[in-house]
């Protein structure tokens, strides 16, 4: 029996314990996964590996023994309850082997949890599975997780307050990481807001969120595109002194300014375009980048680019001078740039 997207998220929460198995497959083996484990853990409980009642098989093991899988459905059990055998990466190749251990399945056998990777729709291994009544498939595409799929995995980890900014700046985040990368920052802001009932805010998300570039070189791109000309020196001494190379920070600052000027460019306005950003902005560093966006104006931004170019090309050049004294100057005339607040 085929599945929806839709009606293969409620069947994964709460599956037939009556069928004889389940076939989950996609291009996205992170996503596929995902989708198996919560499978096995709500058909099977959280105790099913310590009670032996979940068995574990490769498709080479059972391209070497084409009973194996038909014994382990049949095994019984030492601890009362459901089991379930689950095979991943499983191929067309072994389609007569599953059609064997589904003709002869019978209630009280074990659940047959099969994983795949992309399947065509005349796939053999699709075709037994869609075709059997008492067995279930559903396919896993690659579209970002909705509203829905997103407050499930909050739920799973123990979040259930997000205001709706939080909410809002996770569904851009969805977008952008991988599933895997994105389930991840699910459970860290799980750990992160243990024990705090209030709700989660941009702020949350950005202690936990993955960052776009070195957080040490945080400061001094903020004092340059904020005019704070007399903190760059400080700042500077500071980075070398931890290693970091000029080219680096030339690097760095290009990838800043670009941004600024993505958004200052983007047609519905600097919200949008910090928002359009990729890995998205979020929380007080959005409002920061709001905030300097404001102090500079397309042209200021393209010189400061201009600049920023013309240095990265000096560095890596055979230039006598020295690369960190060329960077300070640099970020010093780019601090000079916009107009001063007060003038």
């Amino acid at each position: 029996m085929k599945l929806s997207a839709r009606d293969a998220g409620a069947y994964f929460r709460k599956p037939d314990p009556d069928a004889a198995g389940c076939l989950i497959y996609g291009e996205d083996t992170v996503r596929v996964g995902q989708f198996r484990a919560g499978l096995v853990s709500a058909l099977l409980g959280p105790d099913a590996d310590e009670e032996m009642r979940l068995t574990r098989l490769t498709a080479a093991e059972l391209r070497s023994d084409n009973a194996l899988l038909l014994d382990a459905v049949k095994a019984v059990g030492f601890f009362p309850g459901p089991r379930a055998v689950q095979v991943d990466q499983a191929t067309d190749g072994l389609t007569p082997i599953f059609e064997a251990a589904l003709s002869d399945w019978q209630p009280g056998d074990a659940q047959i949890i099969v994983t795949a990777g992309v399947l065509a729709k005349k796939s053999s291994l699709r075709k037994l599975f869609e075709g059997a009544k008492s067995a279930y498939v559903a396919a896993v595409y690659d579209d970002p997780p909705g509203r829905a799929e997103i407050e499930e995995l909050l739920q799973g980890a123990g979040v259930s307050n997000v205001d709706r900014a939080a909410m809002t700046d996770l569904e851009t985040l969805a977008r952008t990481l991988s599933a895997g990368d994105f389930r991840q920052t699910i459970d860290k802001l799980g750990l992160y807001k243990r024990g705090d009932a209030t709700p989660v805010s941009p702020e949350d998300l950005e202690a936990v969120a993955p960052l776009s570039r070195e957080a040490e070189l945080d400061d001094i791109l903020h004092a340059t595109a904020e005019t704070a000309s007399a903190a760059i020196g400080p700042i500077l001494s500071r980075l070398k002194a931890q290693g970091v190379a000029p080219v680096t920070l030339c690097i760095a600052a290009l990838r800043h300014f670009r941004a600024l000027h993505a958004a200052a460019c983007h047609p519905g306005g600097a919200e949008a375009g910090l928002s359009a950003q990729r890995p998205p902005v979020f929380g007080p560093r959005r409002d920061r980048l709001k905030r300097q966006l404001s102090r500079w104006g397309r042209p200021q931004l393209e010189t400061a680019i201009s600049m920023l170019v013309e240095t990265d090309l000096a560095l890596r050049s055979s230039t006598a001078a020295p690369q960190m004294a060329m960077m300070e100057r640099t970020l010093i005339r780019l601090a000079m740039l916009p107009p001063r607040r007060g003038r």
